[in-house]
């Protein structure tokens, strides 16, 4: 069953961005940078290990690096409580 982002999201799921160094294939002493999202399940992160996977068996580029960062979209609302009076008439 495919479930959509939103569905994923009320089940833990975050958005994880990896920034992927890598050496060119061409000229290994330089370094090129590849940025990737996608919604994953933390801490075994499925998806980017998926990904990484794929990049090492099918890419010519060699891996250098990567650095992963994640963010929760759906959470719940943050209320902040004022002192105030508000008056109509």
């Amino acid at each position: 069953m495919i479930m959509s982002d939103l569905g994923l999201q009320l089940r833990g799921a975050r958005l994880v961005t990896a920034e992927i160094l890598y050496h060119m294939p061409d000229h290994p002493e330089f370094l090129q940078t590849f940025v990737w999202q996608t919604l994953d399940q933390l801490p075994k992160l499925p998806q980017l290990r998926k990904f990484l996977d794929f990049w090492v068996r099918e890419i010519d580029g060699p891996l250098h690096s990567v650095k992963v960062a994640t963010a929760e979209l759906v959470k719940p609302a943050e209320l902040h409580y004022r002192n105030g009076e508000l008056v109509l008439h």
